[in-house]
């Protein structure tokens, strides 16, 4: 992502009171209520928007990171954008940015930074989890009609989304992907396998791997690959 050059931007509104939530329904003026929310979130979204342009931007996500004081790497970013349902990486149309927000009851900064402990959580669950690993190789599929990865985003992305919880299979899947000559990119259903390979395959017991049961080519090679490498 670019780095923030400085170009103006307005400032994000001061923190503010939370956002109604569903739990509200017997406040005697709840649609009011919801629509101050609302006009905050809106108000945060212009502060980081591109003007010109309508959307928050590569550099305007930089900037909210910095005001959260997460990195922009942080895999709570990536998180973030599933949640907003993002559909172009590194962009945020106003439309995702109340989406998200809402769902996470944040109309502030340190509302949202609040809320990512949270988000966490959310999508560690196991049903969330499948759906945001998938999110993450679409997300990163920035061309029209693009289907594949290359392999350096595919080793970078493998380290963001499993390497916390996987670290042995995941390092050894990225070395193995590195020296390999067969593929230059990876595509939803090997991406989709790699997470299933780290929850039923443990590398200390890979006789137990049978290349009959639907795995694709490119783990039958990793699992030869690891052999020969331990023989």
């Amino acid at each position: 992502m670019p780095r923030t050059s400085n170009r103006k931007r307005k400032a994000a509104p001061p923190i503010s009171s939370s956002i109604t939530s569903p739990d509200d329904d017997h406040n005697p003026r709840p649609v009011k209520a919801k629509s101050k929310g609302i006009d905050r979130i809106d108000k945060l979204f212009y502060s980081y928007a591109n003007s010109c342009l309508g959307i928050i931007d590569p550099e305007g996500i930089e900037a909210l990171c910095s005001d959260m004081q997460v990195e922009h790497t942080d895999i709570r970013i990536l998180m973030l954008a599933w949640k907003m349902k993002a559909q172009k990486q590194g962009f945020f149309t106003k439309e995702e940015w109340q989406t998200g927000l809402k769902g996470l009851q944040a109309d502030s900064v340190l509302k949202l930074k609040r809320a990512l402990p949270r988000l966490e959580k959310e999508v560690g669950t196991p049903e969330n989890f499948q759906n945001f690993y998938s999110y993450s190789f679409r997300y990163c599929l920035t061309e029209e009609k693009q289907k594949c990865i290359d392999i350096e985003s595919t080793c970078q992305l493998l380290d963001l989304v499993l390497g916390s919880q996987f670290r042995s299979t995941v390092d050894s899947l990225i070395d193995y992907l590195k020296v390999q000559s067969d593929y230059k990119g990876i595509n939803m259903d090997q991406w989709m396998n790699f997470l299933r390979f780290c929850n039923e395959m443990s590398l200390t017991d890979l006789g137990k791997y049978d290349c009959n049961q639907a795995w694709p080519l490119i783990l039958d090679n990793f699992v030869e690959w690891m052999k020969a490498k331990n023989r």
